[in-house]
């Protein structure tokens, strides 16, 4: 068998195209709970907070700052050491969304799972059953 024919036959399994399916709709999901952190949670936020909070423009300056700069990208484009920590609790906002919502999926269809009707046993073969009447008649023989 040539690689060629092994590819095509690894490429076109079942299994290669459901993960790659998989790998598309979760980088749709992604965009959509970003968005979520970034237009709907993040606004929210601001608003309890008291207005004017902008995670994602907050900064520490770590080293010399000689001009005195004061904004994100003034800084950065400068070249000084910035910790921006803002970034980083966006981010990590955005994957205890993610994971919140991912856990309610998977609880949803174990629920689904757990709803649906079990299958009635087969019924037994007309064999087995005249096989155990046979042993229970041989059972209830008197020893001879």
């Amino acid at each position: 068998m040539s690689i060629i024919q092994e590819f095509k036959e690894f490429a076109v399994k079942g299994n290669m195209i459901d993960l790659a399916v998989g790998v598309i709709i979760g980088g749709a999901f992604g965009k959509i709970v970003d968005s979520l952190v970034k237009d709907i949670i993040m606004p929210l936020i601001t608003v309890i907070t008291g207005g004017g909070v902008d995670f994602t423009q907050k900064f520490v300056v770590l080293g010399a700052n000689p001009n005195n700069l004061q904004s994100l990208d003034a800084l950065q484009k400068a070249g000084v050491n910035v910790l921006t920590y803002g970034n980083f609790l966006t981010i990590l906002i955005n994957f205890l969304i993610l994971a919140w919502v991912v856990f309610l999926m998977v609880k949803l269809i174990n629920r689904m799972r757990r709803n649906q009707a079990e299958p009635a046993p087969a019924a037994t073969p007309e064999d087995i059953e005249l096989l155990r009447e046979i042993r229970d008649e041989l059972k209830n023989r008197p020893n001879v």
